[in-house]
Formats: C-alpha cells, sequence, structure tokens
C-alpha cells in the first residue's frame, strides 16, 4: 500500500487497520509512506509484522521517492500497489511497470481537488485495474471508466469504549466535570473540516448552556487561527486543544455530542468510531455522512456552513437527556453495520478482481 504518511489522521487509521486484517496467507502486505515526519502509525503496523517503506520524500510535491518505489516495487517483487492518495497515486501510475497492477481508493470527491490534481488524476486514472471509494457519493463523482467497487471502510468495534466508566475514565483523562455538557470532534485543523463554523456554533450554545465544554482533537495548519478565534469569542475557559493523540477510542465516551461540521467529506472515518463509542452525532449533510446517518435516528444532520441549525441541534442534544440517550443507541448499533473485518474481506475481493484471480 502507498500514502503520502501515516500520521494520525482518517485516512491513515483506515490503513492501518486493514492492513492487519488482511489474510497473511493470501497476501503478503507491506507499506510504504512519502512523508518521514508523519510517521505515527509505524510502529503499530510493524508490530503486527508488516514490513513499512519510507520513502524520504522532503516535501508532499517533490519527485525524488518516485525512483525508489520503482526500485522497491521490483526488488520486494510486489504484483500490485493499493494507492490512498491522490498525487502519489499519478506518480505511481506514471512510473511503475504495466506488470505492476495498480487499485486505488478514493477517498475524496473529484470535483474537490484543485484543478491541478483534479487534471493530474483523470489523465492518469485509467491506468487503475480497480478503483475503491469510502461512499456512493465519492463513487458518483468520478468520470472514468475503470471498473468502481464502494468499499465503506469500517472500524474495529471491539476496540471502542463507552458506559458509564469508560466515560468517568475519559473525563479524568481530559480533566473535564463529570456533569459539565460535553462537545467533542476529532479531525486536523483544515479548511475542509470549518471549525470556525463550528467555534461560531459553540459560541451561541455557550449563550444558552454556560457549563457546556467543546474538546477539539487533532492538529493542523489552522491551529493557530483557530486559537485566536477562540480567544475573541471569550471561549479560553471553554474549549480545550488536546493535540494529536494516541487514545483517540479511550477518549471519545468523555463526549455527549461528537459533532462534525466539515464543509465536505468521503466518509469519516471518526464519526463511525464516535458512533460505535454510543455519542450522539451531528454531522454537516456532505459526502458519504447521509448513507450511514438517518436524520433524526441515529444522528441529525445539517447543511454545511450553517453554524445557527449546527449550534441549534447541538443545543437539542445537551438539552434533552432522552433524545439523546436514544440516539446515541441508535449511533451504536448502526456504527456495527460497518465492521472492519468485512471490508478487508471486500478489499481482498477487489485485488483477485484486480490480479486476474491471482493471490499470493
Amino acid at each position: 500500500m502507498l500514502t503520502k504518511g501515516l500520521g494520525r489522521g482518517g485516512t491513515e487509521r483506515l490503513l492501518a487497520g486493514s492492513v492487519r486484517h488482511i489474510d497473511p496467507t493470501q497476501f503478503r502486505v507491506e507499506v510504504a509512506y512519502l512523508l518521514p515526519w508523519k510517521d505515527a502509525f509505524v510502529e503499530e503496523i510493524e508490530a503486527a509484522g508488516i514490513t513499512v517503506h519510507c520513502l524520504d520524500a522532503p516535501r508532499p510535491t517533490s519527485l525524488g521517492w518516485i525512483p525508489r518505489l520503482r526500485r522497491l516495487v521490483e526488488e520486494r517483487h510486489i504484483d500490485l500497489v493499493h494507492t490512498h492518495a491522490p498525487l502519489p497515486a499519478v506518480a505511481a501510475r506514471l512510473a511503475l511497470r504495466r506488470s505492476t497492477t495498480v487499485v486505488h481508493t478514493e477517498h475524496n470527491l473529484w470535483d474537490r481537488y484543485r484543478w491541478p490534481t483534479r487534471w493530474a488524476n483523470a489523465a492518469t486514472y485509467r491506468r487503475n485495474a480497480r478503483v475503491m471509494t469510502v461512499s456512493e457519493g465519492v463513487a458518483g463523482s468520478i468520470r472514468s471508466s475503470v471498473p468502481v467497487d464502494v468499499v465503506i471502510h469500517g472500524i474495529d468495534a471491539a476496540a471502542m469504549h463507552h458506559g458509564d466508566a469508560a466515560r468517568a475514565e475519559a473525563r479524568r483523562r481530559l480533566d473535564l466535570p463529570l456533569d459539565a455538557p460535553v462537545l467533542g470532534t476529532v479531525g486536523n485543523f483544515t479548511a475542509k473540516k470549518d471549525h470556525a463554523g463550528l467555534l461560531a456554533a459553540f459560541a451561541t450554545v455557550v449563550a444558552e448552556r454556560p457549563t457546556a465544554r467543546l474538546v477539539l482533537m487533532g492538529t493542523g495548519p489552522l491551529e493557530d487561527t483557530l486559537r485566536t478565534r477562540v480567544h475573541d469569542l471569550g471561549l479560553d475557559d471553554a474549549v480545550q486543544f488536546t493535540g494529536s493523540r494516541d487514545d483517540v477510542f479511550e477518549l471519545l465516551p468523555a463526549f455527549d455530542v461528537f459533532v462534525l461540521s466539515s464543509r465536505f467529506e468521503g466518509l469519516p472515518i471518526a464519526l463511525l468510531e464516535a458512533m460505535a463509542s454510543g455519542v450522539a452525532p451531528v454531522a454537516t449533510r456532505v459526502g458519504g455522512i447521509p448513507e450511514v446517518i438517518t436524520d433524526g435516528v441515529d444522528g441529525l444532520l445539517v447543511e454545511p456552513g450553517d453554524a445557527g441549525a449546527l449550534a441549534t441541534s447541538c443545543t437539542k442534544l445537551l438539552a434533552d437527556d432522552g433524545t439523546r440517550r436514544s440516539i446515541a443507541g441508535a449511533a451504536q448499533t448502526r456504527a456495527a453495520d460497518f465492521d472492519l473485518s468485512g471490508a478487508v474481506t471486500t478489499i481482498e475481493a477487489v485485488y483477485r478482481r484486480a490480479l486476474g484471480g491471482r493471490s499470493r
């Protein structure tokens, strides 16, 4: 598998979970990544007995790693390369010999790529033997004749924490009062996630519920801007930045409501993890999210960019314990439909089709 980095993002967590479950009697799996400083999951993957290669790209747009990838494929006798990010995928399609099968997982809507990425992606797409997408919405955005398989990547439900004891422990770790209403989210601080809109919504929530807290879990290029915004809104005592954490599963039960304010998405794995942890979700109606959440049943959906609607939905769940618990229970049941082992079985079937029936 080839990806840009192995930092603590949703795509990387998905990859790290998937490779550990692929049948080693059928496929020998190795992982290659470009950016050496994005290595949070390397130790975890290697602990599962999987070889990891860093291609040492100094920046995402550098090209010096391409000959290293080609040598790696030839020296390790790799039959199939599975790409997980658009720019590395374009380079791999152009660089690898035709005898190497290439498959790709599309994590985002095509029209959300910048035009150079969109053009290069489209120009090389036919080199893929098959394509997997994380949702029906992403599949519908692809303008290519390459065969597409929708694989809604699942979660390891057994690894999730939930219940009263898990909630108390999570709040202890985050130093949160047991009785405080808590909203939380997990995601990189980028424009796509619209944390600024979430902060605007939270300011309205706090006006109605002054003891409310907001936990922002992650890092990213907009962190300084968001911290300044928190200060300008007078929310310093109510908003907690946790940074990147390796105990996300243990911390999710601290939330009363998981909030996803994204302007666009494929299908965020953090949403499924929160639902599996028994946390009621409020999310924007983008990408594959409506394929997972039925509004009013196992979550609440709002339009992207509507901070007022986001605040109203969050306040509604915080104010009504019965509704919140009902939605949280339904969300946990719904998340069980997205089991990781089932997704991996589908991925293995795609590999076989791409290889013409061959496996190890």
